[in-house]
């Protein structure tokens, strides 16, 4: 296969010329005028699931790091039970902490935009992540999160584990079928 069908399938054709221009050490792939040395995350090798872009410093493509589920369920794992406003009874949900994510990303700001197959839209405090333990969850029960029920990725917070984040100003902040953020 191809680098440039390779390239085509992780993102289609936008950045691939720079990509490959970069690849080939014809362009620099960071500018001189960058403060920060930039680092380069694999290229997704599967379907792009996230797109996460703004404040970050770890990138693979011009200005944003594209995911595939292999890249996130490389971070480490974990998992969260607890209730939700939109199911019954406890559930478990398995996934990687949003703040591995933001550190894999090299995120730096003070909320997240999260952005959802739907355009649904909501910020989040970065502090949430850390402070509570917020699950990008990629499971449900035992099961892959599909696009029809909730996934592939549902932000989860341990709602029964803090009283306070039983509250709707909380409950907005689970954002199901999560497709981008941007680091503001």
């Amino acid at each position: 296969m191809s680098l440039l069908f390779q390239l085509r399938l992780a993102g289609g054709y936008r950045g691939s010329a720079i990509m490959l221009l970069g690849a080939a050490g014809l362009m620099p792939l960071a500018s001189s005028a960058d403060t920060k040395p930039a680092h380069h995350l694999p290229l997704p090798t599967g379907p792009v699931v996230l797109v996460v872009d703004g404040a970050i410093e770890h990138t693979n493509f011009p200005g944003e790091a594209r995911l595939d589920m292999q890249m996130i369920e490389n971070l480490p794992a974990h998992t969260i039970s607890t209730t939700t406003s939109v199911t019954d009874g406890v559930r478990k949900f398995d996934g990687v902490r949003m703040q591995d994510l933001m550190n894999y990303v090299g995120a730096s700001g003070e909320s997240a935009l999260a952005v959802a197959l739907n355009d649904y839209r909501v910020d989040i405090p970065l502090a949430d992540f850390d402070d509570y333990g917020v699950l990008l969850a990629t499971h449900m029960s035992g099961e892959r999160l599909q696009a029809s029920d909730k996934g592939p990725l549902w932000i989860i917070y341990p709602r029964d584990d803090y009283s306070r984040l039983m509250d709707i100003r909380y409950d907005v902040r689970w954002v199901w079928q999560l497709n981008r953020i941007t680091v503001e």
